[in-house]
C-alpha cells in the first residue's frame, strides 16, 4: 500500500504544480529526493552509551538504523578528535522519507508548544528546506520514561526543485504548516 502523501502527490500535486509553473511534462514538477535526519551527541566523547540510546531513539522515530557520524576535524577547545563518533544520521528515501513526512507534518509538529507554523524562510536557495526540533519528545514513537536527555535534531528535505519557490508550494501542497506572515 502507498503511503498517503504518495497518493496525494500524484492526485493533487502534480496537476497543481504543473497549472500554476506552466510545466508541458509531468517529469519537470519537482519531487522530494530524500529526508535526511541529523542528531548531533556532544555527549557522546564522554559516555558512548549516550550515542546508543540517540541512535536507538532515531531508529524508532524513522524506522530506519542510523549511521554513527564522526568529527572530521580535532577542536581542543571541545575535546575532540578526528574520528571520534559525535552523532547520528538516517537518510529516508521512498516510501519510510513519506510515511515520516506525513506523520511529522500531522503529528509531530502539532505537538509543539506554542506552535505557529514553520517559517518559510528555511530553503537554501537551491529548493530545499531544513528545519530545526528542540526535543525528540514531540514524536508518538518516543517513550517519554525511557528518555534519558532531551536532544534536538536537524530535517533536511532534499527536493529536485530549482527555486525556492517551487519547493515551498510542493511542501505547501503537500501538508506543511508554513507560518502565515
Amino acid at each position: 500500500m502507498e503511503p498517503r502523501l504518495k497518493e496525494l502527490y500524484k492526485k493533487t500535486v502534480v496537476p497543481a504544480m504543473m497549472e500554476k509553473f506552466g510545466y508541458k511534462n509531468v517529469m519537470e514538477v519537482p519531487r522530494l529526493e530524500k529526508v535526511v535526519i541529523n542528531m548531533g551527541v556532544g555527549d557522546a566523547k564522554e559516555n558512548p552509551k549516550f550515542l546508543e540510546s540517540a541512535m536507538e531513539e532515531l531508529a524508532a522515530i524513522t524506522g530506519q538504523r542510523p549511521v554513527a557520524t564522526v568529527a572530521k576535524k580535532s577542536v581542543a577547545a571541545f575535546k575532540v578528535r578526528a574520528g571520534m563518533k559525535i552523532g547520528a544520521k538516517v537518510t529516508l528515501r521512498g516510501n519510510r522519507m513519506y510515511e515520516f513526512l506525513d506523520r511529522l507534518f500531522n503529528i509531530a509538529l502539532p505537538r509543539v508548544r506554542d506552535f505557529r507554523g514553520v517559517s518559510p524562510k528555511s530553503f537554501d536557495g537551491r529548493g530545499n528546506y531544513a528545519l530545526g526540533i528542540k526535543e525528540q519528545l514531540i514524536f508518538p514513537e518516543i517513550n517519554y520514561d525511557k528518555v534519558e536527555k532531551i536532544r534536538g535534531m536537524d530535517v533536511i528535505i532534499v527536493t529536485t526543485a530549482k527555486t525556492d519557490e517551487e519547493a515551498k508550494e510542493l511542501l505547501a501542497l503537500l501538508g506543511m504548516p508554513f507560518a502565515k506572515q
